[in-house]
């Protein structure tokens, strides 16, 4: 299975979207700061995730979220203020 995922800090409530895999590994790799973008706003839970058979369905489920529209369908389905 792959994930798209969206992440939520507890620091600054900012949002970040993304695929992977193994979603609970992928957490953990976040929050021990090994990703750049989200390493000044730890630590991240997992606000939403959606799971996929591929992994190029899960990264264009990521793409539609990080759009205009996917964040419109975001907050029209309560998953984003």
């Amino acid at each position: 299975m792959y994930y798209t995922y969206i992440l939520k800090s507890l620091k600054s409530g900012k949002f970040y979207f993304g695929h992977s895999e193994n979603l609970s590994e992928r957490l953990k790799i976040h929050n021990k700061g090994k990703v750049t973008y989200t390493r000044p706003f730890r630590p991240w839970i997992i606000h939403y995730f959606e799971e996929f058979d591929s992994r190029s369905e899960a990264y264009r489920r990521e793409l539609f979220f990080k759009s205009k529209e996917g964040r419109q369908w975001l907050k029209n389905n309560g998953i984003i203020p």
